[in-house]
């Protein structure tokens, strides 16, 4: 699979385009760059449907910024190629309408807050207990450069947990510097408590989700939000 990374030279970006380059099944044709400075080993590119266009790529994996992401899925959903989506900040309603245009238009994506295999485990068992309890809360912590707040992972968290206990869940959110990803889930009865918590000390800790996601992207229909929909299901 040929494989597009745009934010690719974000934190997120570098750590994506490393781990396709060292991957056996992908090969990375190209980053996507607003600077269009070089990238060692890449082609960089600053506009993205020309970057589909000459490298024929069969999806773009995206860790750039809120502000950039819709105006890529449209570029992405024009030209019939599949994204990879890690960058957060689109609300509830955009996501459904986006899951609404991709199926009308047979276009595939995989959109994911976290992908880290250990945060996802930490929303579903976050999801499984919380019927148990009266109250539970959200605390997650970023580092100081994170943008959106509450991040993606919580609101996510947050979506699963009120969907089966029918309670509104409180977030909390954290940001300083030497923090990476970090969210903990508390959950409280009378005389005890129970935490479920995640901690990603690197960008390392997400590619294997990145991975599987594009390994996954091709038996899709159309937009799916979590990585959980392609890790618990033979898809």
């Amino acid at each position: 699979m040929r494989v597009i990374v745009a934010g690719a030279r974000g934190k997120m970006g570098q750590e994506v385009c490393k781990a396709v380059r060292n991957s056996k099944k992908f090969t990375l044709v190209g980053g996507i760059s607003s600077s269009g400075h070089p990238i060692e080993g890449v082609d960089v590119y600053t506009d993205l449907a020309k970057a589909i266009n000459d490298t024929k790529a069969d999806v773009v994996v995206d860790f750039t910024i809120p502000s950039a992401i819709e105006t890529n899925m449209e570029i992405c959903l024009a030209q019939n190629t599949p994204m990879v989506i890690g960058t957060t900040g689109l609300s509830q309603t955009e996501l459904k309408e986006w899951q609404v245009r991709a199926l009308q238009e047979n276009w595939k994506a995989i959109y994911a807050p976290n992908f880290a295999i250990g945060a996802v485990l930490m929303m579903k068992f976050a999801q499984e207990a919380v019927p148990h309890f009266e109250q539970a809360e959200i605390i997650e912590y970023h580092h100081a450069q994170k943008i959106d707040a509450p991040s993606g992972t919580a609101l996510r968290t947050k979506t699963m947990m009120e969907e089966v206990s029918g309670k509104a869940i409180p977030t909390h959110s954290v940001r300083l510097p030497g923090l990476v990803a970090h969210q903990e889930v508390i959950l409280g009865l009378p005389g005890q408590t129970l935490t479920i918590r995640h901690d990603s000390n690197n960008r390392e800790s997400f590619m294997p989700g990145v991975l599987l996601a594009i390994e996954k992207i091709s038996t899709i229909k159309g937009l799916i939000i979590g990585l959980e929909h392609i890790l618990f299901t033979d898809i």
